[in-house]
């Protein structure tokens, strides 16, 4: 799959506020990691390890923001992976690293915010 494609798939998949299409797009492993995750109270260091726990993550995340939505601003594509560049519906800017396995799934996710919306720790 495409860097492109897998992009398509991630914006469809999260915009739709699908769970199962999301957790579709990441390996078994994942290792995840958001400021959000310590806020909302999975992990002090703000990453998770596995779908089961991302699983977790996702489905308490999703409704507390029931407006949610990304919109692309850009795609960098690397070496291992890409990085996403998106705007959330609050105009916040969201950079999200994705490291991705030799199928295309993502192995590791890696997402910053700027730095003036970040939680309060």
């Amino acid at each position: 799959m495409s860097d492109e494609d897998l992009a398509r798939r991630y914006y469809a998949a999260w915009n739709a506020r699908d769970v199962d299409a999301i957790l579709a797009l990441y390996h078994d492993e994942i290792e995840f990691s958001s400021p959000f995750v310590t806020a909302l109270g999975f992990a002090a260091d703000g990453v998770i390890v596995g779908k089961a726990m991302f699983r977790a993550y996702v489905e308490a995340a999703l409704p507390r923001v029931p407006e949610l939505s990304f919109a692309q601003v850009a795609l960098c594509v690397g070496a291992r992976g890409h990085t996403l560049i998106y705007r959330l519906n609050t105009g916040v800017l969201v950079s999200e690293s994705h490291e991705l396995d030799g199928v295309g799934l993502i192995v590791r996710a890696d997402v910053a915010y700027e730095a003036t919306e970040l939680p309060r720790r």
